[in-house]
């Protein structure tokens, strides 16, 4: 193939990556209202889950396809209209008295060496892989009470897209609450 024709595809790759992130982008910036004060941003908007006392932010304007219940706990499943990205958010008892690691421990379907990203506290653990082109992102906040509860959320998205998904990733990991410290 004709070295300018290999570049010119390669090209066409590149510019309709960083188009899709540029709009992913756009979507989260903070608009302003008429008086130029920052605003919410496009979409955002807070998820409850009332009988556990958890909430977090979302971008509902990604998020737009509600898509059932969450398959743990009590929450809801959210799809991006695409289908190529889903959110569910959802809280359940901690019954057993679980610390992050040792839920972990139970829980966790893979092998630890298969997390490209894991930070587990006393009060939570966000952990993360990167897998056939997806990343799949989860973050729990457990309540310090006994008896208490696990707020989580759980996340998957296109690996190309991964540096779009940061600022999001952010924006819902610090707005989960309740948080101990």
């Amino acid at each position: 193939m004709n070295p300018l024709v290999k570049f010119g595809v390669a090209s066409v790759l590149v510019i309709s990556a960083l188009v899709s992130n540029l709009v992913l982008l756009l979507s989260i910036l903070p608009s302003a209202d008429a008086q130029g004060r920052p605003g919410q941003g496009p979409g955002w908007q807070r998820f409850e889950v009332a009988e556990f006392g958890t909430t977090v932010d979302y971008p509902a304007g990604i998020f737009s396809e509600p898509d059932g219940k969450a398959e743990k706990g009590t929450g809801q499943r959210f799809n991006r209209a695409d289908g190529r990205a889903a959110l569910t958010i959802y809280a359940r008892e901690n019954e057993d008295g679980d610390t992050p690691a040792g839920y972990l421990q139970k829980h966790l379907r893979a092998p630890r060496s298969a997390l490209d990203y894991a930070r587990v506290t006393p009060s939570f653990f966000a952990i993360s892989s990167e897998r056939q082109g997806v990343v799949r992102y989860s973050r729990c906040n457990f309540s310090s009470e006994a008896g208490g509860a696990i707020h989580c959320f759980d996340l998957v998205y296109p690996q190309a897209e991964s540096r779009a998904w940061d600022a999001i990733v952010t924006r819902i990991s610090r707005s989960l609450r309740p948080l101990e410290s």
